[in-house]
């Protein structure tokens, strides 16, 4: 089963991460794909405050892993970012503890399949060469003055415990 999303802006990607959280227990792992600037650490974002994480949830990029605790003493978030990572092996040389804890790996397909039976994935998706964007980009101009623009987001459960995606349906705008 999978579910597409329409996420007009940042808040609503925190939004969903956060609607997500509320589902997500110790040793359950959460793959994200999609291009660089698409909204995974966003999401990821959303769901840490849900769950109540200690600090700001920031990329992982330049430490591979970074485990954050939660105030409420519950199963910690670990963050992967698996892009600089070869194989399956090098994500377990990792030694994160799946069972113990709520890991979202980003980059992760191909690598985390190996690890884990079941998953949630969550592929978003940016519009790429959109004019608007570009020429300010083009212009000079402040970035931040540019145009939010929406992302797709296909979210597919893998193994028994993601069969029934049904309590998504209210996550969409």
């Amino acid at each position: 089963m999978s579910i597409r999303l329409r996420i007009v802006d940042p808040e609503a990607m925190e939004a969903l991460g956060a609607r997500i959280a509320g589902e997500l227990r110790a040793g359950d792992a959460v793959l994200l794909s999609g291009e660089l600037g698409a909204g995974k650490t966003t999401f990821t974002r959303g769901l840490g405050a849900a769950l109540g994480v200690r600090g700001t949830v920031t990329s992982p990029t330049f430490v591979l892993a970074r485990t954050h605790p939660r105030e409420d003493g519950g199963a910690p978030l670990v963050h992967v970012d698996a892009y600089r990572l070869g194989d399956a092996a090098e994500l377990d040389d990792l030694d994160i503890d799946f069972a113990g804890s709520i890991a979202v790996v980003e980059w992760g397909a191909g690598l985390l399949e190996h690890l884990v039976d079941e998953w949630l994935s969550i592929t978003i998706m940016r519009p790429t060469g959109a004019g608007a964007a570009g020429a300010a980009d083009d212009a000079g101009t402040d970035p931040d003055e540019a145009p939010v623009e929406p992302r797709e987001v296909i979210i597919e459960g893998v193994g028994e415990r993601w069969s029934d995606l049904g309590w998504l349906h209210a996550a969409g705008d």
